[in-house]
Formats: structure tokens, C-alpha cells, sequence
């Protein structure tokens, strides 16, 4: 694949990329200020997504988190640059699949809706929907290997591939080093978020990590539509998952390695 064309100034990004390639896909309206573009330039297919003013501080992140998370199932980020009035740019390969949960990617619906991609994901056969969660678990190893932690993880940063089977993981521009939250509520899903992430004050680690993780293999291993008492696995699965949620951060695994561990136990 050839390289993404870089800009050597800072550039107004919607004409630019009009002159250098086809604008196939725009992705506006998240919270985060963000608005991303599917582009093709000479064959090649790639992810822009451009942030301004104080909402660049997402894209700063982005850097910082790939510069040091390599897994082959995190989408790498390859290039940035400038843009005019304070704007910032990520590159990232267009790969393809469907964002389990981002109702404002093209074609995209609701995650309650019966044909969302979420719920077309529940309904896959058990062994498919396990092996994509432990791509998910997999690729957070790698992530407290690069001393991270999980922020604003959600079924949104999960793209899954129905033709082939792959699952891959988006956007997760904001994982940090442990912290100390200085807000009174992490953003983020409120499905996904452990009980510290809405406390000022509280220590967040590798243990809100497991929770988030935990969290997510409920909301995967749901019937379409269900919820935790639709699960679909069985009754040690469930017990692995009861104890990485628990409310208290010290009744849970004391890192992603400890549950990886038990879950494939």
C-alpha cells in the first residue's frame, strides 16, 4: 500500500482531501468533536478523522497511545499533519467491517434496533462471538504490557468483519497511564464504566480495566436484544465476568493478565 500524501503546511482539510483523492465516507456529529472521512488516493483507502481547537487534545492522545500499543487486531495509526484554524489530522488504513455500535457511521442503526450491528453480532454462533471477545481480551494485553489503561472503551471501538469472521479495535485515542480522575464523571458509555469512573478522586488502574472488560463480554455474550440474564456462555464464563465487575475494584482481578488467565482457564 502506498503511503498516505502528507501535507508539509497546514492545509483546509475537506478541499484538500477533495484534490488528492475521492471523499467516499463522512462521519460527523460524535461527542467528541471529531469528524472523520473515508478517502481513496491512487487505490489506496484510508481513515482521516480531524479535530479542532480544544477537541485536538483527543487526537494529541492518539499519538501518544499508538506510539507505544502494537496489536495486530488495533487499527495503527500512520500518519498526522496540520490543518488551517487550529485543526489536527490522524491517519489510520481503511479497513473493512461494521462498527458494532456508532449510530452516525453511514447505514448505521441504532444498537437497540433488532438489525443493528450489535444485535446481528449477538446473533452470530456462540464460538464466533467468544473468539471475537478474546481478540478484545488479547488486544489488552498488549495494552497493559504498554502501561495503559482502558478509557471510553466501548462496543463503538469494536469493528467486526461479517464476511470474514475479524474483529479489530477503534478508537482508543484516550487510554493513559493510571490517573486520577479529576472530573466528576469519566467520559465515556455508562454501560462499560466501573463504579470509580464516577468519583472525583478515585484511582483509576488496571483494575477499572478488568471491569470495562468484563462489561464488555456481558454486552457481547447477550442474546439480541437481552440482557445479563440472557447470557451465553456458561456457568464458569459467567462466574469470570461476575467477579471482574464487581463493584469493589480490590474484589475484582487485580489486572487484565489475572482475567485473561481465569477466562481461558
Amino acid at each position: 500500500m502506498r503511503a498516505f500524501p502528507v501535507p508539509d503546511t497546514p492545509v483546509r482539510l475537506e478541499p484538500w482531501l477533495a484534490s488528492v483523492g475521492t471523499v467516499f465516507a463522512e462521519i460527523r456529529g460524535h461527542d467528541s468533536g471529531c469528524t472523520s472521512y473515508g478517502v481513496e488516493v491512487d487505490g489506496a483507502r484510508w481513515f482521516v478523522k480531524a479535530a479542532y481547537g480544544a477537541d485536538r487534545a483527543q487526537l494529541d492522545g492518539a499519538r501518544h497511545v499508538h506510539a507505544v500499543l502494537n496489536h495486530p487486531a488495533v487499527v495503527p495509526l500512520v500518519a498526522d499533519f496540520a490543518v488551517a484554524d487550529d485543526g489536527q489530522a490522524v491517519v489510520h488504513p481503511w479497513v473493512t467491517g461494521e462498527i458494532l455500535n456508532d449510530p452516525f457511521a453511514p447505514g448505521a442503526l441504532p444498537h437497540a434496533d433488532p438489525c443493528s450491528a450489535l444485535n446481528r453480532f449477538r446473533a452470530l454462533p456462540l464460538l464466533r462471538v467468544l473468539a471475537a471477545y478474546d481478540v478484545v481480551l488479547d488486544a489488552h494485553l498488549a495494552v497493559r504490557e504498554a502501561g495503559l489503561v482502558a478509557v471510553d472503551f466501548y462496543d463503538g471501538c469494536l469493528m467486526h468483519d461479517f464476511d470474514t469472521g475479524t474483529t479489530r479495535l477503534v478508537d482508543l485515542d484516550m487510554y493513559t497511564p493510571p490517573y486520577v480522575l479529576d472530573r466528576d464523571r469519566q467520559v465515556g458509555s455508562g454501560r462499560f464504566m466501573a463504579p470509580e469512573e464516577w468519583r472525583r478522586g478515585a484511582t483509576v488502574d488496571a483494575r477499572t480495566t478488568v471491569f470495562t472488560l468484563g462489561r464488555t463480554g456481558f454486552q457481547l455474550l447477550c442474546e439480541p436484544g437481552g440482557d445479563e440474564a440472557t447470557f451465553r456462555g456458561d456457568d464458569r464464563q459467567r462466574a469470570v465476568l461476575q467477579r471482574a465487575t464487581e463493584p469493589e475494584p480490590d474484589d475484582r482481578f487485580p489486572d487484565v493478565g489475572a482475567l485473561v488467565e481465569a477466562w481461558r482457564g
